[in-house]
């Protein structure tokens, strides 16, 4: 998969998401990075450990959040996109459930659109994908937490957002999804999924994992936002063995860690057919 100047392996590799909140309200680093300078600060540290794309996002999308209108967030990521663009060497991903959004940060920069609604609140959104060719992040979201059957439903969730994109016109080749952690499910359903991620693998793209610093271990450890790191970790090394793609996190150097030792236990187990 190419993301901007970027060739991703998708098959045999796994890439550190950085994730860049520049809003006041974000649920774990609200307010520290909504200014220019302090934003492509922290992008240039994630880039220094071993980040391969720095996902930005203008509108909190934490649970009870205030949404927010198109032009603000239009205002918080655009400008820092501007100056990302001009400073580093990976792709930048824009985190946004709003095609007018979505234009404006493609235009400036950004490489791969990443929408928690899975193009499927903004249904002008999966146009822009396609028209603009790049790839996209799809993760399965719902307003409600009550299902009948939890995993196949959140695999039919996927489907539907997979053929939103292809009926655009967006490459097959180019889409991502994510089984959304934190989103549309409650505790106990997430921890399900984190223990049963190779379902995602069945629907056939390659896919992402989000589980940096949520209330899933928050909850699951009795821990504020700032003491998850551990926990983190553990989803991460669980996306790993599942077989993600792309982790999303706030850590990148520990979390980089985690993805290298996990991959050369699988790779040396795999080697010696144990």
């Amino acid at each position: 998969m190419r993301i901007g100047k970027n060739e991703f392996n998708t098959e045999n590799q796994v890439y550190i998401m950085g994730i860049l909140n520049v809003t006041p309200d974000s649920f774990s680093d609200g307010g520290k990075f909504n200014t220019i300078n302090n934003a492509v600060k922290q992008a240039l540290r994630m880039e220094r450990e071993g980040a391969s794309l720095i996902d930005v996002g203008g509108e909190s999308t934490r649970p009870g959040h205030e949404s927010v209108s198109a032009d603000e967030e239009i205002s918080r990521v655009v400008p820092v996109i501007t100056e990302l663009k001009k400073n580093l060497s990976i792709p930048i991903s824009i985190d946004t459930s709003k095609a007018a959004v979505a234009v404006k940060a493609l235009n400036a920069g950004a490489s791969l659109l990443n929408d928690v609604w899975g193009f499927r609140k903004d249904r002008d959104i999966s146009a822009v994908a396609a028209d603009f060719g790049v790839p996209c992040c799809l993760m399965h979201n719902r307003e409600s937490t009550v299902y009948h059957d939890f995993l196949s439903e959140i695999k039919d969730d996927l489907k539907i957002s997979i053929d939103i994109a292809l009926r655009a016109g967006v490459s097959e080749d180019s889409i991502i999804i994510d089984p959304g952690i934190g989103f549309g499910k409650t505790v106990v359903q997430n921890l399900v999924v984190l223990n049963n991620l190779e379902i995602v693998n069945d629907i056939g793209f390659p896919w992402l994992l989000g589980a940096s610093r949520k209330s899933v271990i928050g909850k699951s450890l009795d821990l504020p936002i700032d003491e998850r790191m551990e926990g983190t970790v553990v989803t991460t090394v669980f996306g790993v063995q599942k077989g993600a793609s792309f982790i999303r996190v706030h850590d990148v150097k520990e979390n980089l860690r985690a993805v290298e030792m996990t991959r050369s236990i699988l790779e040396e187990a795999l080697a010696s057919g144990k």
